[in-house]
């Protein structure tokens, strides 16, 4: 009896401690990041495979092409195929444009460069800098 009591008193301690519910958001933005979250949460993207076989994961990856689809900031969408086998990653763009960047050694993540363009990663984010324009921070969508 003493026990049931316990356990009943530690049941209603650690209720008393849970985090009040958060409402969910209703603005445009709000809603929007919410469902990216979402519709990344469950599954691991293309870029996220990428990034573990750059960090040695052994599920294959390393020896065939993964494509990720990457979301940026400044509304470019890229399509990008890491071809690992021959360390190189071709971008391409919204505009149709394709270029072939080569893999570097990073310390963590991915990183991938031609001359004048540079993708740096590490999970489902990226960095896609261009010569002569602004870094835009991207996110893996598929």
């Amino acid at each position: 009896m003493i026990a049931l009591l316990r356990g009943s008193a530690l049941v209603a301690l650690l209720a008393a401690c849970a985090p009040e519910p958060r409402s969910a958001p209703t603005s445009g933005d709000e809603v929007r990041d919410r469902a990216i979250a979402a519709q990344t949460a469950h599954r691991r993207t293309g870029a996220e495979i990428q990034d573990n076989a750059q960090d040695g994961a052994q599920d294959g990856a390393m020896n065939r092409v993964v494509r990720a689809v990457y979301l940026c900031d400044n509304s470019e969408r890229l399509t990008v195929d890491f071809d690992n086998p021959r360390r190189m990653a071709t971008v391409r763009t919204s505009n149709g444009e394709a270029i072939d960047l080569y893999q570097e050694r990073a310390a963590s993540g991915i990183w991938y460069r031609a001359s004048n363009h540079d993708l740096r990663g590490k999970g489902d984010q990226a960095v896609w800098t261009v010569t002569d324009r602004d870094p835009t921070n991207c996110r893996a969508v598929d």
